[in-house]
């Protein structure tokens, strides 16, 4: 039965999948972006739980511990590509995402021990732990996903990232005044991260092939949708590396994901400290307030999905078309309401909150302007190309902390915060420029499996026999 007539289950495997890794990127970000939260808590215990310790650190050892998780996420990002390719997805996000949730349970005791230096310590070695898990997760929706259905399935999974900012801010605002104190941030993030571990043990698998619960119609569905050949899950594809690092629109979306990174992560990062200091809120209502931006974020990307499921299914633009002006979107917006949130302070708190929301609420679109164009230029080399995009615009959130400690000296100091926002408005604006001109959503010529004629055993995860066979279109 041809793809076109054969449109598999309405739900099915592929929804289990796409459910789990939403599920995966909410777990990840918890445990990834609680920080900004925990640093007030710790350092402000009035705000929260005066039963816990409280630390006297300088605003140069926040940004350390704010930035020290990219430390260690960087240098496991490539690798993870090569891993998946290796050992199969579903043993690496399993063991990144295990990690992860060890390090989140011994986070109270190395600060116990060790302070704002352990405290960087165990951060690192979460960063090393999540960071082979983007690239799995961009080559599991790659074998997953049905080109019909990849646009939809992507940006589904990845709203986990707006829901993970959401729950990290507010939830870990909530336990750090509860009678958990602090500590207890690190602990909820811990046992949700074995939670997924067993869920994605009982029900993931590399790819249709594989998994003991898809029935036949929507394996055929998948398989004959992808149009390779009947050996591709035993073939290795060799990776055409000078192809790819010479390629426009591969560059053009490793610039642009480094733009989004140094906007998003500043004010992912800095704005539980901005709402502190410039605009007096305590951290009850920091919590709230500093959840809110991320909660417009989450509604707002369901609203762009449907909405750019109407656009294609009307075949109104072309994929690129879509992707160039979500971009945009996302983007120039909130390049222009950082601007405006610089020039306010408490006395317009109102209308800053207003503004940020704005700001990081439009911002949801680029998963579907630019998140997921590594599948559309390459579904056989996803994995790849996320570890090195992910590798580049990962040093960006190291740097963010470190510049925002130079500039701000002083936490309520609005001038300098208007530096801040002001140098995050004009990567945005540069990066999505880059974007328009060299950016596509057209499959590239070196994705196709006969691109390279070589035989490259090592990088297969099945135990037979490595063969090299054309591709069938």
């Amino acid at each position: 039965m041809s793809a076109e007539t054969n449109k598999g289950p309405v739900l099915g495997m592929r929804h289990v999948q796409a459910l789990l890794i939403f599920l995966n990127i909410t777990t990840i970000f918890i445990g990834r972006l609680n920080v900004g939260v925990s640093v007030v808590a710790m350092t402000n215990a009035e705000t929260t739980n005066p039963d816990f310790p409280e630390y006297d650190w300088t605003e140069a050892e926040k940004s350390y511990i704010l930035s020290s998780f990219f430390w260690g996420y960087i240098f496991t990002q490539f690798l993870g590509g090569y891993l998946c390719k290796s050992f199969g997805v579903k043993s690496v996000m399993f063991w990144g995402v295990f990690g992860s949730g060890v390090c989140s349970a011994l986070t109270p005791l190395f600060i116990g021990f060790g302070e704002w230096q352990a405290y960087c310590g165990i951060r690192v070695l979460m960063g090393l732990a999540q960071g082979v898990i983007f690239p799995c997760i961009h080559q599991h929706l790659a074998k997953w996903s049905p080109p019909a259905e990849r646009n939809r399935l992507g940006a589904l999974s990845h709203t986990g990232i707006e829901c993970g900012n959401v729950s990290a801010m507010f939830l870990s605002g909530m336990i750090a005044k509860s009678s958990l104190g602090w500590p207890g941030i690190s602990y909820v993030s811990a046992g949700v991260a074995f939670f997924w571990c067993a869920l994605w043990f009982l029900l993931a698998a590399n790819d249709p092939t594989e998994s003991r619960f898809i029935g036949e119609k929507e394996l055929q569905y998948i398989e004959s949708s992808l149009k390779h050949n009947e050996s591709y899950h035993a073939t290795v594809i060799p990776i055409p590396w000078m192809a790819i690092m010479t390629s426009a629109p591969f560059l053009a979306l490793l610039i642009v994901r480094c733009c989004e990174n140094w906007g998003l992560s500043t004010l992912q990062a800095e704005i539980p400290s901005y709402m502190n200091g410039v605009l007096d809120m305590d951290m009850k209502s920091n919590a709230f307030f500093s959840a809110l931006p991320f909660l417009a974020m989450w509604c707002m990307s369901y609203i762009y999905l449907i909405t750019a499921e109407v656009f294609l299914g009307k075949s109104s633009v072309s994929l690129t078309v879509l992707r160039k002006t979500y971009n945009s979107i996302a983007f120039w917006i909130p390049a222009a309401t950082l601007v405006g949130i610089g020039f306010l302070d408490k006395d317009q708190k109102n209308f800053a909150i207003a503004l940020m929301t704005i700001s990081v609420g439009v911002n949801s679109a680029q998963t579907i302007g630019s998140v997921l164009n590594t599948i559309d230029l390459s579904k056989n080399h996803a994995s790849i190309l996320m570890g090195i995009v992910n590798t580049a615009a990962n040093f960006v959130p190291i740097a963010t902390p470190l510049v925002v400690g130079w500039i701000v000296e002083d936490n309520s100091d609005r001038s300098q915060w208007q530096i801040v926002f002001i140098i995050a408005a004009v990567i945005f604006f540069v990066g999505n420029c880059i974007y328009l001109v060299f950016g596509t959503a057209v499959t590239q010529p070196w994705d196709a499996e006969d691109y390279l004629q070589l035989k490259s055993p090592e990088l297969s995860h099945k135990p037979y026999k490595v063969t090299i066979t054309p591709n069938i279109n």
